[in-house]
């Protein structure tokens, strides 16, 4: 039998280039969020996936950030650096129909002191598959990568071959973590992230980035789970379209939330949600603390 190894793995990449979608399917649970909205994740999530002879713990980070200097950008700035500087193996993502100026900066930061692979996603769009050689060809030129595997995060495509490669690279340990175990967040961590996913995707466009959940309560009471939330947003205006017409959209977030909590937590959530304005929290960094930003 091989022998187990085990580390840690850091997926780094520009915004909306699938890092949640693929730590998602890699694990097989929902624990980061997905949304079209660029710039969703904004905090390290940690899912871990055991196998007989290999435990890999990833650190999803926030899709590095050039354009916006406020505080909230600068603190999961902070998150991409430090987990580059923390782990065993860096997954560098890009995706497939396009390498620009935001993918060079994430290059720019990439160590030279640790193995880092390529994952160039999306590649189920080509059908015509030695299409793709001049690019990865290209890439190649760009840093000194362990390996570059072609993956479609969506469809789960040669994942496999990913896991494998990640497998060359981590130390020869024992289990970091207990076989079961799928993140080192809390359910009330979980929670926050799952109505921040239904606000973004919900939503989309109408709603800026200035806005974020906080749990109030999270309480368990046998297989029920009672949880009280409010969704922080900048402007009032913007409390107007996260409650909708009728109360409706709130209503909305609430009800799919509440049901993406009981698959995962595997009992009954008793879900209440509340908005508030708070004026430049996003530019706050003792606010930002008090919300779980680092």
């Amino acid at each position: 039998m091989s022998e187990m190894r085990s580390g840690t793995i850091a997926i780094v990449g520009r915004p909306n280039v699938g890092k949640s979608t693929l730590i998602n399917r890699l694990i097989g649970e929902k624990i980061s969020i997905v949304s079209r909205k660029a710039q969703t994740t904004r905090h390290r999530i940690m899912g871990i996936l055991t196998n007989p002879d290999a435990q890999y713990v990833f650190v999803d980070t926030p899709g590095f950030q050039t354009k916006h200097k406020n505080a909230l950008n600068r603190a999961m700035n902070r998150g991409v650096t430090r987990a580059l500087a923390d782990v065993d193996v860096i997954v560098m993502m890009i995706d497939s129909e396009r390498f620009d100026e935001r993918d060079e900066a994430v290059v720019k930061l990439l160590p030279s002191d640790r193995p880092v692979l390529l994952a160039v996603n999306k590649t189920d769009l080509f059908k015509d598959k030695t299409a793709l050689l001049p690019l990865l060809q290209k890439l190649s030129l760009k840093h000194d990568f362990a390996a570059i595997v072609p993956v479609s995060a969506a469809k789960g495509a040669q994942l496999k071959d990913l896991l494998a490669e990640i497998r060359k690279h981590l130390p020869n340990e024992e289990l970091l973590f207990g076989e079961d175990e799928i993140t080192d967040k809390s359910e009330r961590f979980l929670a926050g992230e799952y109505i921040r996913e239904k606000l973004f995707r919900l939503i989309g466009d109408e709603l800026p980035y200035a806005a974020t959940v906080q749990i109030d309560k999270f309480e368990v009471e046998g297989a029920l789970r009672r949880i009280s939330a409010t969704i922080v947003v900048d402007k009032a205006p913007h409390k107007g379209i996260v409650i909708g017409k009728g109360g409706e959209m709130l209503k909305r977030i609430a009800s799919e939330a509440r049901q993406d909590m009981e698959r995962l937590f595997d009992g009954k959530v008793f879900l209440e949600v509340f908005v508030k304005v708070k004026s430049g929290w996003a530019d706050d960094e003792r606010l930002l603390k008090s919300l779980g930003y680092e």
